[in-house]
């Protein structure tokens, strides 16, 4: 499991080993997890989010599964790290949580085939598509809803392909403690490989780009003050408070 910290003026990635992290081109060094700023394990050109994309959301919303997949972009300046804040827009009076596994890509790609698509991966994370529910409404597409700076927390770590499932592990969200959202991965309508295969077919991806996997069921609002938590088997926990 790798993480990208800072310490003082020095931004640096470091393999995480329990409450220790030792800097990845450094290894005679190793640093406390306490001491260190966790940043966003990526620094992304753009961050590519898939709607409706997990059979339970679309049985709630009571919609038919999509035939392809809807996609859409958050823009890099939307990111913050584990325990950054999600500031809440003036313009908005709903914001809701959605908890995402998320594809970290590790090779500047195009075209690529379902069968080569772990081949371009980095590995995986915890992503939360924030979003302003009422102005998505209002608008009737979702680029203002989305896109607000800190609408796009991801973290805390990334945990590298081989080591990490994205068929079948727990999602869940928790708001000021409380279970809102709880799912498995394996509910996902388009896999991981598909995701792949059909978005890099449009546009080519860049080395720390976001694919964004979508939402299960139990999405729900935040308020200023709560403290929300994106949870994936496997991976960790994403921390971040409303303010």
């Amino acid at each position: 499991m790798f993480g990208r910290f800072r310490c003082k003026d020095e931004v640096f990635y470091g393999e995480v080993n329990g409450n220790t992290v030792i800097p990845q081109n450094c290894t005679f060094m190793e640093y406390e997890l306490s001491d260190l700023e966790i940043l966003p394990p990526s620094h992304p050109s753009k961050i590519v989010c898939v709607g409706l994309n997990y059979h339970d959301h679309a049985t709630e919303l009571g919609m038919s599964v999509p035939e392809e997949p809807i996609i859409f972009i958050k823009p890099p300046s939307a990111v913050i790290g584990q325990h950054g804040k999600i500031l809440y827009p003036k313009m908005s009076k709903r914001v809701d949580y959605e908890a995402e596994l998320a594809i970290i890509i590790g090779k500047k790609c195009k075209n690529i085939t379902y069968d080569r698509a772990f081949d371009v991966i980095a590995g995986f994370t915890c992503f939360n598509d924030v979003t302003a529910r009422d102005l998505q409404q209002k608008d009737g597409q979702w680029t203002r809803a989305k896109s607000f700076d800190t609408f796009a927390p991801v973290g805390p770590f990334l945990v590298h392909v081989a080591d990490f499932n994205p068929e079948d592990a727990s999602i869940s969200t928790r708001v000021n403690g409380e279970v809102m959202q709880d799912s498995n991965i394996s509910n996902l309508i388009f896999d991981v490989p598909y995701l792949i295969e059909f978005i890099s077919g449009i546009m080519t991806l860049e080395v720390g780009d976001i694919i964004a996997t979508g939402t299960p069921a139990g999405v729900g609002e935040l308020h200023p003050g709560d403290t929300v938590e994106v949870e994936i088997e496997g991976i960790g926990t994403l921390s971040n408070e409303v303010v």
